[in-house]
């Protein structure tokens, strides 16, 4: 334990997993500069981060712990670049016009950087910090510099309510979310008037009253009835599966929710449910008896709604006791941190899902500047591109940035939901493959699933289409109950 840790101790737990730093230490996150009352770092291995629409969440409902024996960490960040204009999206240019007083404007990201989520989320903040960096280099929001915050929240259903009212306490603009646990902790940000964009994937939180300080900066349908679409029956069946095997987590209700959508997708398909198992433990990677299932009920298609370290181990599972499907369709892994994992050589033949543009095909406004932005600031090479956790922080950036600047020349959390609730038309600059309204569509956010494939071929992800394919989602329909197989 480090003098630093023992100065600490009786005030703050700093667990084993963090390091100890002093006040006036200044440390490099993702290629900006970190300072301020940064107390610990995150000890963040290397790895590859893995995250996606059915992403784990947790059931479990825990009191908020008293912030003296928790840890929240925070790391205030200010960017490091001194370089010139750099485009930003959304349509919008520059700073802003009108110009405000130059006080600085704190965005605090809440992300799952150690804990269970970690090998999914450790890298997630070089989103975020590409899309603040570029925006303060063209001058941040008319007039402000942004000031990031990073705030782990441990992967913990208590930490992540600490983490956002650290963030509340800090006097934050706004919250960007990219945690599996958020809906623990909504209601405060709600309670505060504190407008929060990002990934929807953990719950239907982002589209339930009184949440209306949340803005899905993803494609992910918000109706808290979870309403599902032909999308991924249709796919395996148009690649020969005819018998699906299909898995979940059972503590995470969106990724046993989406286990049943996809049941009902793949029955409205005319394809057999021969394994709907939504009792998976979290993060497992032993997966012996669900194989010897799929191997019992025949099945020659599998998808799962889990991480993709469960999802590619379920699959070597099953190719080891003889079962290799036809079709394998997993919605979490897209990333060049997976061509260079230890799993690649499992994942070669398996179609990707992406609700974010991938760069492989045609570059548009919105990617082109991406690219730059993650090359310029996040120290990208030219043969890396965004997972999903990367996209998520990105676009959740570029969201509340767009609502800052359309926010008046001092803007405040509750002028910066008013112009967010405003905006009419929102995809990223085409980053995402559908358009967002605001203004009208609290509580369903897109009527239509809608993403890109992409599959693992040698030593590369192949684009499958330049074109999204998109499905409409079934009016009606609901996911939050099993369906009945047949």
């Amino acid at each position: 334990m480090s003098s630093r840790r023992e100065e600490l101790a009786g005030r703050v737990q700093i667990p084993d997993s963090f390091e100890a730093l002093p006040l006036s230490d200044t440390i490099d996150v993702d290629g900006s500069s970190a300072r301020g009352y940064v107390v610990a770092r995150p000890r963040i291995s290397g790895g590859y981060t893995w995250g996606g629409p059915m992403r784990a969440s947790f059931a479990k409902k825990a009191a908020l712990v008293a912030s003296a024996t928790a840890m929240a960490v925070t790391l205030a960040a200010c960017s490091s670049s001194s370089s010139t204009t750099t485009t930003t999206t959304s349509g919008t240019t520059g700073g802003g016009s009108a110009k405000g007083n130059g006080a600085p404007l704190k965005i605090a990201l809440v992300a799952s950087l150690t804990g269970e989520d970690a090998a999914l989320n450790a890298d997630s903040p070089k989103g975020f910090t590409a899309r603040v960096d570029a925006q303060n280099a063209a001058g941040g929001i008319n007039g402000h510099k942004i000031d990031p915050i990073i705030i782990d929240d441990q992967t913990s259903p208590t930490q992540v309510v600490v983490a956002v009212q650290q963030a509340i306490s800090d006097g934050v603009v706004g919250i960007v979310s990219n945690t599996p646990l958020m809906f623990e902790a909504a209601k405060y940000a709600q309670q505060a008037g504190i407008p929060v964009t990002g990934g929807s994937f953990d719950g239907t939180e982002w589209g339930t009253q009184p949440n209306t300080n949340m803005f899905p900066a993803d494609a992910i349908n918000t109706n808290p009835q979870a309403p599902w679409s032909k999308a991924t029956g249709a796919f395996l069946k148009a690649h020969g599966g005819t018998n699906v095997a299909t898995y979940g987590y059972g503590i995470s209700p969106s990724s046993t929710h989406g286990t049943y959508a996809v049941a009902s997708s793949a029955q409205a398909a005319g394809l057999k449910v021969g394994v709907m198992d939504v009792s998976v433990q979290f993060g497992s990677e032993s997966f012996g008896t669900q194989a010897l299932a799929a191997k019992s009920a025949g099945a020659n298609a599998l998808t799962a709604q889990m991480d993709v370290n469960s999802n590619l181990a379920l699959l070597a599972a099953l190719n080891q006791n003889g079962v290799h499907p036809k079709v394998v369709d997993f919605p979490t892994g897209y990333g060049s941190s997976l061509v260079n994992s230890n799993v690649w050589a499992t994942a070669q033949g398996v179609y990707f899902a992406t609700s974010f543009r991938p760069w492989n095909i045609p570059l548009n406004a919105g990617t082109t500047t991406m690219q730059a932005s993650f090359r310029k600031y996040a120290g990208f090479t030219a043969s890396q591109f965004p997972d999903f956790g990367q996209n998520e922080t990105y676009t959740g950036a570029d969201l509340m940035i767009t609502g800052l600047l359309k926010a008046g020349a001092n803007p405040t959390p509750a002028s910066t939901i008013k112009a967010l609730r405003s905006i009419t038309a929102y995809n990223a600059d085409g980053i995402l493959p559908v358009t967002l309204d605001y203004s009208t569509n609290f509580g369903y956010n897109t009527m239509q699933s809608c993403g890109w494939y992409e599959q693992a071929q040698k030593t590369a992800f192949k684009a499958i289409s330049s074109t999204p394919e998109c499905y409409p989602v079934i009016p009606g329909s609901s996911s939050l109950t099993a369906p009945k197989l047949h």
